[in-house]
């Protein structure tokens, strides 16, 4: 079958298909890539924990957010991308789709170098101000360091997987994805205990995972499999569609930088009011948490072609009804793996610390931690929704006044007058706050959605009288 004709068929499917099955054809691909791509971090510090000890577990958990940075810039130019091509497909706009490819490919280029070079000369700084001392300090700089030689190969993969979910074609986009996890999963144990390499092991081990997930991205689209007209070997600049891309792209970016922000504050945190302990228990409780999400990274990656597609189509019905089955959907999925965690805490933490002991107000924390995560359903796929509309502002503003306005504040006041329990408080009491006002957005512009559609669909009439 031609790739236009696999095209044709993608967009009918979108545009037309009964919301469930469609939403059933699009999630559980991108909801299996995404759970291979957490799977990545998490068998990382199963590795680690079980491997190296606390300590190794509690500098890598330092380094993640900076490497969780690296990783944002290739959801920047990629969420942007992808929500341009999925507009691009709904209204036949052939131009866009042509210039998408050597245009992102200059701006992975470009965001790799400008990241990559100065954090790898102030690795050590940077896991510094992330909490670090000593032995964890040494240990989360080794692993930072190596990351870094890998940010190209990061950025421009998400990229390419992230136009290729675009297209809607979520089953290619988990497959490719599977080809860097698998190596990551087996390269990981011969790096770090067979080699010795340690920490550096894990990350060395990622890169190479990475760099197999680009070549697999690049194959794809140099063998003529994308469903629009695309030139993977390009390397030709378009500026206005540069800047719509970063544009679009920023809430996503917006979105890992609040994240690191958050753990910088709550590193410090720890540092300050807590042990080595509480810093392996939080990096171990964060990266559970976390993984417990990616189901929601999957369903909102596959609402954006769905929103973007019926939206350049002025279908906005569609719109509307889309993003509600996605929410619930995600509520609903969600809900019995978090009773699941809440009933069995301990044996879910032993996974990444076997060896600790967990008194009554760890196992406490740990609940509250996790009690709130469906309900975030509805926060995710307002952060697909939005952008997709063109509306990328609005995401943008709801995640800094989620991490700026309420989380710093509210951490550092607590913690300071009931220690590391104020963390876990003020995270889960911000996320209830958030939910109820992303949930009124959400209505409000879908509102404005629904009435733009009548006055659409009125409009000839009054013409043609």
């Amino acid at each position: 079958m031609s790739a236009n004709l696999i095209s044709d068929s993608q967009k009918k499917m979108i545009l037309k298909d009964p919301i469930s099955g469609m939403m059933w054809r699009l999630s559980w691909p991108a909801i299996l890539a995404m759970v291979f791509f957490g799977l990545n971090t998490f068998l990382d510090s199963i590795f680690v924990g079980h491997l190296l000890g606390e300590h190794a577990l509690s500098g890598v958990a330092l380094a993640y957010p900076l490497t969780g940075l690296m990783l944002g810039l290739g959801s920047w130019v990629g969420t942007g991308a992808a929500n341009l091509l999925s507009i691009s497909l709904g209204a036949d706009d052939e131009s866009t789709q042509k210039k998408l490819l050597g245009t992102g490919f200059v701006l992975s280029l470009i965001m790799s170098l400008v990241f990559g070079i100065p954090a790898y000369f102030a690795a050590e700084y940077l896991i510094k101000i992330m909490g670090g001392e000593g032995q964890i300090l040494a240990l989360g700089t080794s692993y930072f360091s190596v990351t870094l030689f890998g940010t190209f190969f990061a950025v421009y993969a998400l990229l390419l997987n992230f136009v290729v979910r675009g297209e809607g074609r979520m089953k290619q986009a988990a497959f490719m994805m599977l080809f860097g996890l698998v190596v990551n999963i087996i390269l990981n144990p011969i790096f770090i205990n067979v080699f010795a390499w340690g920490v550096a092991g894990a990350a060395w081990a990622t890169n190479i995972g990475m760099l197999v997930y680009a070549v697999v991205g690049f194959m794809y689209f140099k063998k003529g499999k994308a469903s629009f007209k695309a030139d993977v070997t390009s390397i030709k600049y378009d500026k206005e569609l540069g800047k719509k891309i970063l544009q679009s792209g920023m809430p996503a970016m917006i979105m890992t930088i609040m994240m690191l922000v958050q753990s910088v504050i709550v590193f410090n945190a720890i540092s300050n009011y807590g042990t080595d302990k509480d810093l392996a228990f939080y990096a171990a409780a964060n990266r559970i948490y976390f993984f417990m999400l990616t189901p929601f990274f999957g369903l909102m990656r596959a609402l954006q072609p769905a929103i973007g597609i019926n939206f350049g189509a002025q279908n906005n019905d569609r719109v509307s009804a889309s993003f509600w089955k996605f929410s619930w959907t995600g509520f609903l999925m969600l809900v019995p793996f978090t009773l699941a965690l809440l009933i069995f805490p301990e044996q879910s933490l032993k996974m990444m610390l076997p060896d600790m002991v967990f008194n009554v107000q760890d196992i406490f924390m740990f609940r509250i931690y996790i009690a709130i995560a469906p309900f975030l359903s509805f926060v995710f796929m307002a952060l697909s929704f939005f952008p997709a509309i063109n509306k990328s502002g609005i995401a943008s503003v709801l995640t800094l006044a989620r991490q700026l306005i309420l989380f710093v504040p509210l951490v550092l006041i607590l913690s300071r007058y009931i220690g590391v329990a104020g963390i876990y408080y003020a995270n889960s009491g911000i996320d209830i706050i958030v939910v109820l006002v992303t949930v009124v957005l959400c209505i409000k512009e879908l509102k404005q959605l629904a009435s733009s559609s009548v006055l659409t669909q009125k409009t000839p009439k009054t013409v043609s009288n």
